[in-house]
């Protein structure tokens, strides 16, 4: 009797010992995911070949930014960089007014005549705001290449907020990516000789590209004027690529990006 005890006993502790053993390996495991993080999504070299391309339109590499750039609207499909804290803080290079045409498009941009009379502004994809750690990246994103028509109290009203919120967001995250572009697809008028497109919307995407944490955010803009707060214009970033019909971040983990894409959480960014 004694030993049938002992062996029940022996038993139970031995079924006890190893529901703990799972157990303890399930906790570190949930626990290691959570305080380790993925691989960084994105560096500056893989812009150039990570966003797929248009074979009608020319990839150009500016000091500070990338874009591409479509001559049928006379513009950029998007602009793309990597905005740092460093930068924004220790950015002391004036606003530099340079706007020019851009010589490096090879079928030849937009001009300032395009622009001039038009009643419409010549909006920045780049902000030169975000341009102030280099004199180089300043003047650069004053070309006409970086330029959209942008119905004034756009430009000056609810995308300027926008772009102000960027650089908080990369001295809040230490460093982000951002991609800029027009919604080129439902161009309804053109301005100028050249005829350059304008735009109904414009879209920004936002990815924290910084340990330990990663989040991405997009924005949908209607080219008007509009007091609303920016974030009843965020979408999550897949919505903004299967509108664009682009997959922003082909060379990433698909893992990695597709969670990031997928989610939207304004209150990361409030």
């Amino acid at each position: 009797m004694k030993k049938r005890i002992v062996w029940i006993l022996t038993t139970a502790l031995i079924i006890l010992a190893v529901i703990f053993h799972e157990r303890l390996g399930q906790f570190i495991s949930t626990i290691t995911a959570r305080i380790s993080a993925p691989p960084i999504l994105l560096t500056i070299d893989e812009i150039g070949d990570g966003i797929a391309v248009d074979t009608t339109s020319q990839l150009l590499k500016k000091t500070g930014f990338w874009l591409s750039y479509n001559e049928m609207y006379e513009q950029a499909d998007w602009t793309a960089y990597i905005l740092t804290r460093e930068m924004v803080e220790r950015g002391n290079i004036r606003r530099s007014d340079d706007f020019r045409p851009d010589t490096a498009v090879l079928t030849e941009s937009a001009q300032l005549g395009d622009y001039r009379g038009s009643g419409y502004h010549r909006g920045h994809l780049v902000p030169a705001g975000d341009m102030t750690w280099s004199e180089i990246a300043m003047s650069e994103s004053f070309l006409l290449s970086n330029m959209s028509p942008q119905v004034a109290g756009f430009n000056q009203g609810i995308w300027k907020r926008l772009e102000n919120r960027v650089r908080i967001w990369a001295v809040e995250n230490d460093s982000i990516y951002v991609i800029t572009g027009p919604v080129l697809s439902n161009v309804e008028a053109t301005i100028g000789e050249n005829e350059v497109g304008v735009p109904v919307y414009y879209f920004k995407i936002i990815v924290d590209i910084s340990y330990p944490t990663y989040k991405g955010i997009g924005f949908l803009m209607k080219n008007e004027s509009n007091p609303a707060d920016i974030f009843e214009f965020a979408v999550t970033i897949d919505y903004l690529e299967e509108l664009l019909h682009c997959n922003f971040f082909p060379t990433q983990s698909v893992r990695d990006i597709e969670y990031v894409e997928s989610r939207l959480d304004v209150n990361q960014w409030r």
